[in-house]
């Protein structure tokens, strides 16, 4: 018996991976689907034009591959940040000028950024030429307007974080109109910036909404979105 075979024959590889390795059968496959906490989300078959590159364009993985460089980017951004001033301006300059290799994470980051916007609007773009929002997909396609909403709060919470003029003043304009929201306008506004004025609490507001909330709000909603798309017969 070859090493291999015995290793995949083993009593903790057949712990962890349940139809072991060698996969004959139309059952060994739906079973390495169903078993695999990685793969449950992905159909057991997909249709042949479902997975040609003009069907789809590939944008939803592109987005979600986007999120992933961000993700990994963002967390080496903050190991040389600080949400505080001037601190905020200074750790911007030192990526730029003393990092090592600062100014190409930097820029990764944000070219990221803008990549997945881009991608998330084409995105939903295909799916209504397409007609996937139709039923029974309405659901999926309210969780990938969230999703659009939520890309777009990103880019707006993550540009205040360098703490320069454009970030200031962009966020000072923003703020202002959600001033102007009937009712609950002057509220929501005092809730974002943490005071009547942009200082270092709205810094630090902005700072956990890009880095924590909106994430794992974004991480649970890619997760449904995934989910559902296999609930309702694959990629349309």
């Amino acid at each position: 018996m070859s090493l291999l075979k015995r290793l995949t024959n083993s009593r903790p590889w057949r712990s962890i991976f349940r139809t072991g390795f060698f996969i004959r059968t139309n059952l060994d496959r739906s079973l390495v689907i169903f078993n695999s906490l990685v793969l449950h989300i992905q159909p057991v078959k997909a249709r042949v034009k479902a997975i040609r590159f003009t069907y789809t364009f590939y944008l939803g993985m592109i987005s979600f591959f986007l999120f992933v460089i961000l993700t990994v980017t963002g967390v080496l951004l903050m190991l040389y940040y600080q949400p505080a001033i001037p601190n905020a301006y200074h750790n911007m300059k030192d990526l730029q000028f003393v990092v090592s290799n600062g100014l190409f994470l930097r820029n990764l980051h944000r070219w990221a950024a803008h990549a997945m916007v881009l991608a998330v609007f084409l995105h939903m773009l295909r799916v209504f030429y397409a007609g996937a929002y139709k039923p029974p997909r309405e659901f999926n396609w309210v969780i990938g307007v969230l999703l659009l909403i939520i890309t777009l709060f990103l880019s707006y919470t993550g540009y205040l974080l360098p703490y320069d003029q454009l970030a200031y003043w962009a966020v000072t304009v923003g703020t202002n109109i959600v001033g102007y929201m009937p009712t609950i306008g002057h509220k929501v506004r005092f809730l974002l910036l943490g005071g009547n004025v942009i200082g270092e609490n709205a810094l630090v507001r902005f700072y956990v909404l890009h880095c924590v909330i909106l994430p794992l709000f974004m991480t649970g909603l890619i997760a449904v979105h995934f989910w559902r798309i296999r609930k309702d017969g694959g990629l349309k």
